[in-house]
């Protein structure tokens, strides 16, 4: 049989909420063992894209395939085969306040595969060091933590599974520009020891160049673009050069201003 060369596969995705439009028709490959960022600005999609492949919203229309799978439409216990295969770093964090460290780390390990507490929290201990956390800081809450820290703890999280493939939510978002670096650092370690395959969204073009073998551009609701990172600056397309170089002028702009 030959391989899938195709990681996760969208075609014709579409998505809108109370009418307004948000996903036009959406084709998208994530290659198997690659690192794909999907850029571009606020309210062009980009999470409501990964919300789709991931499950927690359904499309209007479209084709989302996993390993040559078809998972739109799926019924539930076929879903949760896919879904395990998924590891994610949300945007805020996305901790469980009321859990310790350590247990928000192992807490898909425990719930959803069965775990025992004494292994999870020694799993949970392994995959902080692996992003550079003492293992005092498995007993703290998350209240504790700093931003820096919440985004360590939630991609120690998202790698506990050892999961195929990883999502990542605008990583750097409210982090400084050190720490930023840092998180992407991680993000290239966990990728390239786990063998994942990457999806990652945001608007940080630093992140983007550090983290992407690819990239595709998303705009109104359509990919507009895709290519290697190394071909991004020579792209020819006036949308994907106003946003790299964040220019105010261009085709972008004058889009938002239309009455």
């Amino acid at each position: 049989m030959t391989e899938i060369d195709n990681k996760i596969e969208v075609r014709d995705l579409r998505k809108a909420f109370s009418g307004k439009v948000v996903l036009d028709g959406v084709d998208l490959d994530v290659p198997r063992g690659e690192s794909l960022v999907v850029i571009g600005g606020s309210g062009t999609g980009k999470s409501v894209l990964i919300k789709n492949i991931i499950g927690i919203i359904h499309p209007d229309r479209g084709s989302i395939k996993v390993d040559g799978e078809e998972a739109v439409g799926m019924k539930a216990r076929d879903r949760e085969a896919v879904t395990a295969k998924f590891g994610m770093l949300f945007q805020g964090g996305a901790l469980f306040d009321s859990l310790p460290v350590w247990e928000n780390v192992a807490f898909g390990l425990m719930a959803g595969h069965g775990t025992s507490r004494v292994d999870g929290k020694e799993i949970a201990i392994e995959m902080l060091r692996q992003v550079g956390l003492a293992p005092a800081v498995a007993e703290l809450s998350p209240s504790e933590l700093s931003g820096g820290m919440q985004k360590r703890v939630g991609l120690a999280r998202a790698i506990a599974t050892k999961p195929e493939i990883l999502f990542f939510d605008e990583p750097t978002t409210g982090l400084d520009p050190i720490m930023a670096d840092i998180i992407n650092d991680l993000i290239l370690q966990c990728v390239r020891e786990l063998g994942a395959t990457a999806l990652s969204i945001t608007h940080d073009m630093i992140s983007a160049r550090k983290i992407a073998d690819r990239v595709a551009m998303i705009h109104a609701g359509k990919i507009i673009w895709t290519g290697a990172i190394s071909e991004i600056d020579h792209s020819g397309n006036p949308y994907v050069d106003q946003f790299i170089n964040g220019r105010a002028e261009g085709p972008i702009q004058m889009e938002i201003g239309k009455p």
